[in-house]
């Protein structure tokens, strides 16, 4: 009976596939995705520490020793609960691949090679590297502009369980070279100048040690991060935290009332300076305090405390005088956890803060971006939120939330008119109505957001995600590029004793709206362009489908093919940027 259920799955799987229309969220060329919709979720290892207190190995536990577990993010590393006594719960395991090499290639040029070694040098030290590599030649039949795009990754990494705590070192770099090839714009042709190109290059170097133990000193993290692009940008970023805590004090052992004590304390600074058009540069330092109590009964909670944040911030840009501004911020924080029962989990809380804005953080969502940007901090001022979760029969697991935020200087991406308005220019690389600049506003947003993951044995789960967002803005329209809902369903199904595997996901994006510039030219002969701003423009949603297999062929070899975008339908991330039509790659896996 359950080899058929499984089966009748899988068919229903393969069958709704060619039934909707879609495009992978973030496609942006393929390039801009994510690792996992390229290829076969890869099963990496980890090369950061999980955010878990269940270690150090069973030969350094001791029996006065108290740990307690990170919440898990739902969907991606759910693992059910076990039962005492014979286990009949299902089983998925997040095993990570070690000492493994890929390779696959497909239509548009694809090319990926991606590889994983590691090992141990002592007992308890490992090291190992990481390497990335994909490029594709973009839209040739679209555009007549290059269109190709290719990244490339590389981190070595120390992974260290000394008697107290373990220890994470990780230095990585990253390459990308894309091409700013989008125009929604006819009019404006190419004259003269054939280098579109853009590049962007990473370094960091990331530290954190975790103690086994939240006593006193919980834990402490240092994360770096060095910038540089084509046209002369460069940014440095530095946070630097450091968490001190004493948990697990007994106030009433009678009623099982406990306490644990936090304070976390950190340092930001954010560099970014740029070398074309009006050359702004911004500076950002900040010191925050986070203390925090929380009282426990059984599983119930509440946790009351305070953000304390003192933001030193400069701005200057070509021509214009230096701003300089010294703030004091105080953010509320609150949450209270009612645990009824397994199946049902009532929270409600409030928070707030400070996110600084970098180009490193913007250009993984918008690799259109002018290089020449003025970068503000955004500031919620409050954040209210209230839900409810739950693992019910220890197969399925939900969450539902609802949120109000009150915020300022909130960021959104606008398209950029002609910089130059002259027929004749002999245009800059970004100058076609082909990049985008920032604009930020204050206002309100409300969330309703819902997770759900189910595993119907040990070899079939389903998830899903669901997002609506509303905003409410002081001075824009419309929250430029933010769609109202968006959704995520999926499957992992295993089969033939887990040599074959299978994975489907549906990426569904609203309607999002934008800015737009309308060109005519009125002198005759044409000297000009006269551009009108269309300050709503739709930016239609979509439905995207991905499909994947792996299938091991030996203990050490497996092949695989993964298929995206499989109706076809190019639509656009951004105005202007047609994204890949359907995808497939195939390739070997080699494990040594």
């Amino acid at each position: 009976m359950k080899k058929s259920f499984q089966y009748i799955a899988l068919l229903g799987v393969l069958a709704i596939a060619p039934t909707y229309h879609a495009q992978i969220k973030g496609e942006k060329l393929v390039l801009e995705r994510t690792r996992e919709p390229e290829v076969k979720k890869i099963e990496k290892k980890k090369t950061s520490v999980a955010a878990e207190k269940n270690y150090p190995p069973k030969e350094k536990a001791k029996d006065s020793l108290h740990y307690t577990i990170t919440n898990i993010p739902l969907v991606s590393d759910f693992k059910t609960s076990t039962i005492q006594g014979e286990d009949i719960s299902p089983k998925f395991q997040n095993n990570y691949m070690r000492n493994y090499f890929q390779i696959g290639y497909g239509n548009y040029g694809k090319f990926l090679a991606d590889a994983n070694i590691s090992r141990k040098i002592q007992e308890d030290i490992e090291v190992g590297v990481d390497v990335h590599h994909l490029s594709t030649n973009g839209l040739k039949k679209e555009y007549s502009w290059d269109s190709k795009q290719q990244t490339t990754e590389a981190n070595i990494y120390l992974n260290q369980y000394g008697s107290l705590g373990k220890l994470n070192i990780d230095a990585g770099f990253a390459h990308h070279l894309y091409n700013y090839y989008g125009n929604y714009q006819p009019m404006i042709t190419q004259q003269g100048n054939n280098d579109l190109k853009q590049t962007y290059t990473q370094f960091g170097v990331n530290a954190y040690y975790d103690f086994y133990e939240n006593n006193y000193l919980n834990n402490a993290r240092l994360i770096t991060q060095f910038t540089k692009d084509y046209f002369g940008a460069n940014e440095n970023f530095v946070d630097l935290s450091v968490n001190l805590s004493k948990h697990h004090l007994e106030i009433n052992t009678a009623e099982n009332i406990s306490l644990n004590v936090d304070l976390g304390i950190g340092l930001k600074n954010q560099s970014t300076s740029f070398d074309i058009l009006k050359k702004n540069e911004s500076q950002h330092f900040e010191v925050d305090a986070q203390p925090a109590v929380t009282f426990f009964k059984d599983k119930h909670y509440l946790k009351i405390g305070s953000q304390f944040s003192i933001l030193n911030s400069k701005y200057t840009a070509l021509a214009t005088a230096k701003d300089k501004i010294n703030k004091t911020y105080w953010f509320p924080t609150a949450e209270i956890m009612i645990a009824a029962k397994d199946e049902a989990n009532f929270y409600a809380g409030v928070d707030g803060g400070l996110k600084l804005n970098t180009y490193n953080r913007l250009f993984h969502e918008n690799p259109y971006l002018i290089s020449d940007l003025s970068l503000k901090p955004t500031q919620t001022k409050y954040h209210i939120y209230f839900g409810i979760k739950g693992d019910v029969n220890e197969n399925f697991k939900y969450n539902l939330s609802g949120g109000f935020s009150k915020l300022k200087d909130m960021l959104f991406y606008q398209a950029n008119p002609l910089i130059d308005h002259a027929i004749a220019a002999n245009r800059n690389a970004y100058d076609y109505l082909n990049s985008f600049g920032v604009t930020y506003d204050n206002g309100t947003l409300s969330e309703v957001k819902l997770s759900a993951e189910y595993f119907a044995d040990q070899n079939l789960n389903f998830f899903g995600e669901l997002h609506y967002m509303s905003y409410d803005l002081d001075r824009l329209q419309k929250a430029y590029y933010q769609p109202v809902l968006q959704a995520t369903l999926g499957t992992n199904y295993k089969m033939l004793n887990d040599k074959l595997k299978l994975g489907f996901k549906a990426i569904m994006v609203g309607d999002r709206k934008t800015n737009a510039f309308e060109v005519s030219s009125v002198s005759t002969p044409a000297t000009d362009y006269v551009l009108t701003e269309v300050v709503e423009r739709k930016v239609g949603g979509y439905v995207d489908l991905n499909l994947n297999a792996e299938y091991k062929l030996h203990k050490n070899i497996s092949i695989m093919v993964s298929g995206n975008n499989l109706t076809g339908k190019s639509y656009e991330n951004y105005l202007g940027y047609k994204v890949l039509g359907a995808q497939v790659l195939g390739g070997l896996k080699f494990v040594f």
